[in-house]
């Protein structure tokens, strides 16, 4: 089994995929555009994280938002419903080899 390891700048937050992306997803919604995430949708039973971070909600509240409350990186998403059978990666906490190449799938988000 192939995996990936990555963490937030400062390592208080490190990922670990056990599975290889075949593209990534941009998200234009509100924070989407702010936080400049490549997503790697995935099962949550193919990534661990360890370490503690903050979560954010915004809009419908389906997500959360995870980001170090260290260096401020945004490392994953993680569905408020347990139930949910996604989560996401941000592929800019691994090596850039990993994502550099990947076809880019546009996650149209805005409303507005």
């Amino acid at each position: 089994m192939t995996e990936h390891h990555g963490s937030c700048h400062c390592g208080r937050i490190a990922l670990t995929l056990r599975e290889t992306p075949t593209d990534v997803g941009e998200c234009n919604c509100s924070i989407g555009r702010r936080t400049g995430g490549l997503w790697h949708q995935c099962p949550p039973e193919a990534v661990t994280v360890v370490g503690e971070g903050i979560s954010y909600q915004q809009g419908d509240r389906a997500l959360d938002l995870w980001h170090c409350p260290t260096c401020g990186c945004t490392t994953h998403w993680s569905p408020t419903d347990p139930a949910y059978p996604r989560m996401a990666v941000n592929l800019r906490m691994f090596d850039s080899a990993l994502w550099r190449d990947l076809p880019r799938r546009l996650i149209d988000g805005a409303r507005y």
